[in-house]
């Protein structure tokens, strides 16, 4: 049996897009996007707690983050979870999960 690794967002950009270009001219953006999630406490109190999600986009969708991405822009992300380990300055193993983005969509409305 085979899994399924799909991840859903709509959230606000955290910050213009990171945009490299590696060999052989393939182009790779990194961007954090926020997703919210209000509610009232039992006290009434309205509660809003904020998810950041490091995004990382390949190719064409990394030229589409450089030409119409910046922060605060609205996007629809469909991706899949992918998590990777590096060793930091110390030389302790680190991890980190981003998500690879499949597919994009501009929610902002044209001005």
């Amino acid at each position: 049996m085979k899994g399924l690794n799909k991840v859903t967002l709509i959230g606000n950009v955290g910050n213009t897009p990171e945009i490299k270009v590696l060999e052989g001219n393939i182009k790779v953006a990194k961007l954090s996007l926020a997703t919210s999630e209000s509610y009232r406490k039992e006290n009434g109190e309205l509660q809003t707690d904020t998810e950041w999600h490091s995004i990382i986009l390949w190719r064409a969708l990394a030229d589409i983050a450089e030409k119409y991405v910046e922060k605060g822009s609205l996007l629809y992300i469909e991706g899949k979870l992918k998590t990777r380990s590096y060793e930091d300055a110390q030389g302790a193993k680190r991890y980190v999960t981003e998500i690879i983005a499949e597919k994009i969509l501009l929610l902002d409305k044209r001005q």
